[in-house]
């Protein structure tokens, strides 16, 4: 049985922020967890940010906040508040959009192993396969 808090976990090599503070990643579970996902407690500031997971598939679940979602292929627009789910079920290029400072509780498929930084594309690199 795996337990851990959010407490554990802030201020660690698990507490991850880009350069920018532009999102802050607490990441509960990781790929070393061996669960087959990974599960992060997500705060991103008022802003803008550019994601494309095209090596993930992310569903995320918002807490607290208020923000929106647009799809940079179709530009569809959906807004997000406290209940609101939403899955980049086709490894969908994304703006996430924050008015009010966003809390988002996000999984991973494949998981991330901690390691990863956005990369040009807005992206996680592909883990690599174990042997």
């Amino acid at each position: 049985m795996i337990v851990r808090t959010l407490d554990e976990v802030i201020g660690t090599e698990d507490d991850v922020s880009n350069a920018e503070k532009t999102w802050n990643s607490r990441r509960l579970l990781l790929a070393r967890h061996g669960m087959g996902f990974s599960m992060h407690d997500t705060i991103i500031p008022e802003g803008e940010n550019q994601f494309w997971y095209k090596n993930h598939l992310e569903a995320v679940y918002c807490i607290e906040g208020e923000g929106e979602i647009e799809s940079r292929d179709t530009g569809q627009k959906w807004q997000i508040a406290p209940g609101t789910l939403y899955a980049l079920n086709e490894h969908d290029k994304h703006t996430l959009r924050a008015r009010k400072t966003l809390r988002l509780i996000c999984v991973f498929n494949p998981p991330v192993t901690g390691e990863e930084v956005h990369d040009e594309d807005g992206a996680y690199a592909l883990p690599p396969q174990s042997s």
